[in-house]
């Protein structure tokens, strides 16, 4: 459905995109994560048609983004900075929005008026932030559309209607095969609704895969042996590359490691230890130890 092909964006002598590549299944939702400048929003801007690549191809259902009503008419973008015409209800905004796209449904904007209880003859630029971000999801699915772009989609809602426009979301997802792109610095969030996983970093797809198989080929383990860590355990019975973190705390080692579960666990049990835990990981912690295997580590500074 998403396809992005050796992408590069450069912005005066700042290289923001390098060769970068990503695919999102129809259907799906995938979540893209980076640390602050890592060109999530410029890649996001691209697939919206904002922005022209220098390199590169951009498509949506196979056709080409930048300049083309007919890919642009396929979507729905919803940026962290919202726009309204100043003058505008949240009606006069639904009736310009119905005049646009073939896909609005009135029976599903008059429907939604029970999920987003705000006054529709009241002008969008005098609501509060979260306020408008409800009229943009009640409008955004009101259109219908093959999919959906997100940034930092959620911020400003509150607990209970963050749930409500996800389950809106999803149950797009489930019954139309909406596909959705979402860019979020919630990552706890993005783990209850995401189902593939990209992490950018300086502009290249460092990591892109299901979110299952990426819990899969990480493991969180704790150790513990009788007469203490052992000389120079881990590195000299592991794989040092294969090694993201390495952290004691009293008698336990904490290790973070890529690689197949059973031959890691084979190898650490040859040096006989008494405790051998292979703990869950969040999604939080593999963006924070994916980085610091590539030396985005957090430093003690401080004296």
């Amino acid at each position: 459905m998403i396809e992005v092909k050796n992408l590069s964006k450069s912005f005066d002598k700042f290289q923001a995109l390098k060769n970068l590549n990503i695919h999102v299944d129809k259907g799906s939702v995938y979540g893209l994560l980076g640390p602050n400048g890592a060109g999530k929003t410029t890649l996001i801007k691209h697939l919206a048609g904002i922005y022209r690549q220098d390199t590169g191809n951009i498509t949506i259902s196979g056709q080409p983004v930048y300049e083309n009503p007919a890919a642009k008419a396929l979507m729905v973008y919803i940026p962290d900075d919202l726009y309204f015409f100043s003058q505008y209800t949240i009606d006069e905004t639904a009736k310009f929005y119905s005049r646009l796209y073939p896909t609005w449904n009135w029976d599903r904007y008059h429907l939604l008026k029970k999920v987003f209880p705000l006054d529709t003859k009241r002008r969008i630029t005098r609501l509060s932030k979260g306020m408008q971000k409800q009229v943009t999801f009640w409008l955004g699915i009101c259109l219908q559309p093959q999919v959906m772009i997100l940034d930092e989609p959620v911020d400003g809602l509150d607990p209970v209607m963050r749930k409500k426009v996800w389950n809106l979301i999803l149950q797009d997802v489930a019954e139309h095969q909406t596909t959705v792109l979402v860019s979020s610095h919630n990552l706890r969030e993005l783990e209850d609704v995401c189902d593939h996983v990209g992490i950018l970093h300086n502009g290249s797809i460092m990591v892109e895969k299901d979110l299952d198989d990426l819990k899969m080929d990480l493991h969180k383990l704790q150790i513990a042996f009788a007469d203490g860590i052992p000389d120079g355990f881990p590195q000299n019975i592991l794989p040092r590359e294969n090694i993201l973190h390495c952290e004691q705390n009293g008698s336990i080692l904490l290790l973070i490691m890529k690689g197949n579960r059973e031959e890691i666990l084979s190898l650490i049990q040859q040096a006989n230890p008494v405790i051998l835990d292979v703990l869950p990981l969040t999604l939080e912690e593999i963006f924070i130890y994916e980085l610091e295997g590539i030396g985005y580590e957090i430093q003690n500074i401080l004296i």
